[in-house]
């Protein structure tokens, strides 16, 4: 008898440790006065069936309820943000949606931030052309003008043109502060970004104005699963730089480039095949941490849910150098059935650098 009493106990006390184990717990920052900026995989996958449409709303809407909470000062999506840019006929298959009603959807899932938070949102190889860029013809101008959010314009502070000769923000700078007074200069590069382009980037990183700010920059294509430079891929467009030499032309000679943070990878269903993360040293001798961050053929691969609703929350410490990365899913955290998945917690899921 007594035997069996212990062996119930064992039972009920395994249970209640596993029960505690796989207890949800919300987003929330492990310092008081830290901030956080939050980082959007590429949104495609979403906005091509309208099926998909409301989940990449619902991940805005998380973010717009969770400003205060954690402090948000920025978002930064990693492009993509349509899957096709000029497309009137979608064959059902590939998308169900032209264009024009995915341009509509993503900008409108960005509507939730306005005069909110600032969001910096990169133009990808399918944000161009019409199926995905042949040309660097684009309607991200048109659907994500600068007076789109007006916390935008106050934090811009420089801009270049695109290809066409209109100033848009493919391609500009915006200026944010710590709660200490650490000034970043995040900089927005257009896909595979031009010659000229990366010209301009760096007379900007080398103003006398902005040597003393940490550079974070944003582009679509820069970083492999292989946690490698791209080199070269096969698109149409003309003059393009893509990882490796936007590393050697703008990256390694910067004396204040000390984040890059990237999208456009991925495989079906294989979470490591949309990640990547190398530490590399500029010429001022600082670390330059570099990511890569995509969920797009998560949840069902290409003709998936988009994305299984993953983003990262990127926990910046108040000792001003600390960078604490989380992975987590608004999707899954809204329903009690399904918020024991809500985060992502293998290593390369939750991590921590430093900026110097």
């Amino acid at each position: 008898m007594k035997q069996v009493v212990f062996i119930l106990f064992v039972t009920l006390f395994l249970h209640q440790q596993s029960q505690a184990q796989g207890r949800y717990t919300a987003p929330a920052l492990s310092d008081s006065t830290s901030w956080t900026m939050i980082m959007l995989p590429d949104p495609q996958t979403y906005v091509k069936y309208a099926r998909n449409q409301p989940l990449f709303e619902l991940m805005t809407a998380w973010i717009s309820e969770n400003i205060e909470k954690l402090n948000i000062k920025l978002v930064v999506c990693t492009g993509d943000l349509v899957e096709q840019n000029e497309l009137i006929n979608p064959d059902g298959a590939a998308s169900n949606q032209p264009s024009k009603a995915q341009w509509a959807a993503v900008s409108g899932a960005f509507n939730r931030l306005n005069n909110r938070v600032p969001y910096v949102t990169a133009a990808g190889n399918h944000d161009y052309g019409y199926v995905k860029a042949e040309n660097r013809m684009s309607n991200f101008n048109t659907w994500f003008p600068v007076d789109k959010n007006p916390l935008n314009q106050q934090a811009l502070r420089e801009v270049t043109t695109n290809e066409g000769g209109i100033p848009t923000l493919e391609n500009a700078a915006f200026e944010i502060k710590s709660a200490k007074g650490r000034k970043f200069l995040v900089l927005n590069l257009e896909f595979a970004p031009r010659d000229t382009v990366l010209a301009w980037a760096k007379r900007v990183v080398d103003m006398e104005k902005y040597k003393q700010h940490t550079v974070i920059m944003l582009t679509h294509s820069y970083l492999s699963a292989a946690n490698e430079h791209i080199v070269k891929e096969g698109y149409g467009v003309k003059d393009a730089n893509y990882g490796k030499a936007i590393f050697d032309k703008l990256v390694k000679p910067s004396r204040n480039i000390q984040m890059v943070l990237s999208g456009h990878i991925g495989a079906p269903d294989d979470e490591k095949a949309h990640m990547g993360f190398r530490t590399d040293v500029n010429a001022g001798g600082n670390k330059v941490q570099q990511m890569a961050f995509n969920a797009q053929a998560l949840g069902g691969g290409w003709y998936g849910n988009g994305g299984d609703g993953w983003l990262r929350i990127l926990e910046f410490m108040p000792d001003d150098k600390t960078v604490k990365v989380r992975t987590f899913s608004p999707l899954f955290a809204i329903s009690p059935k399904t918020q024991h998945l809500a985060w992502r917690t293998q290593p390369q899921d939750q991590f921590s650098f430093i900026l110097e």
